[in-house]
């Protein structure tokens, strides 16, 4: 049996194996994980990878390429998908006071949720958009890279568990009615009302190598980025200029900002607290 790699070596190894991997998992099935942020990736890799009781990530490679389903358990956990019904409730209040106004003044409103995960920020914002009277003539995209994420956000259901925190959000983002009035409570699950998917469109969409498909009046995109290196920030904020009608609303989370971002003299602050940018050239 041949003696341990020293660790600086054993960490190499494992890189180039990654960038093999990653290689594949784009030249094969069109996932392109290539410019997300190293540590990230590496920690989630070597998370699934013991999920699935395998050894090395060039066995694991092997696996991805000739099993579809454990690719799509891998594609499962390199998404990050933390949310939450109206999460950082103040960004919505501030979306009703400051951005509201703004889109009442359009005939119709095309948003982009982009990262949009398992939906309850889709179902937030038709709630909040349905309150202000603006839902009828509203379209909202929801993308997302993971198509098992996608029917998830679709299915409208959520642990009923969640609600007591759902319902606080709600009223710190400004909710006009009981929260309980959108959905109805089935076991240990919540199903939220059918309306509010009435003028939602969810559909796959590759950050990475997507382009633009529409333009928008509001593109939000909240704490995704921020698990993407500089080169794949930079293509991203590029495509969501060029997706963005002109004086449209930018939203990004509280994590993230445009300082630094090759788009950043682009926007006029609506709201630097909130992430809130408005396009003015």
């Amino acid at each position: 049996m041949s003696a341990a790699l020293p660790q600086a070596e054993h960490n190499e190894l494992e890189d180039i194996e990654i960038a093999l991997l990653l290689e594949g998992l784009y030249r094969y099935y069109g996932f392109d994980f290539r410019e997300y942020s190293p540590a990230s990736l590496k920690r989630r890799i070597l998370e699934r990878m013991r999920a699935e009781k395998i050894e090395t990530i060039s066995r694991y490679q092997e696996r991805i390429l000739h099993d579809e389903a454990c690719m799509e358990r891998l594609l499962l956990g390199l998404s990050v998908h933390v949310t939450s019904m109206f999460r950082d409730p103040g960004f919505y209040l501030t979306f009703r006071q400051k951005v509201v106004p703004i889109l009442k003044t359009y005939p119709t409103v095309r948003v982009w949720h982009a990262g949009c995960s398992t939906g309850e920020e889709i179902y937030s914002m038709a709630i909040l958009l349905q309150e202000e009277g603006l839902y009828r003539k509203s379209l909202i995209y929801a993308t997302d890279i993971s198509h098992d994420v996608l029917r998830k956000a679709k299915e409208g259901i959520f642990p009923l568990a969640a609600m007591k925190e759902y319902t606080i959000n709600y009223m710190k983002a400004g909710g006009k009615r009981e929260f309980s009035d959108y959905y109805t409570a089935h076991y240990d699950n919540v199903i939220f009302h059918p309306s509010l998917k009435t003028n939602v469109v969810f559909a796959e969409h590759n950050l990475a190598t997507d382009g633009s498909f529409n333009e928008f009046h509001v593109i939000l995109c909240r704490n995704v980025m921020i698990y993407f290196n500089k080169t794949l920030q930079e293509r991203v904020h590029n495509l969501f200029y060029e997706s963005l009608s002109m004086f449209g609303i930018f939203g990004l989370g509280n994590k993230e900002s445009l300082k630094f971002t090759p788009r950043e003299t682009f926007y006029e602050k609506l709201d630097s607290r909130d992430k809130l940018y408005r396009k003015a050239r």
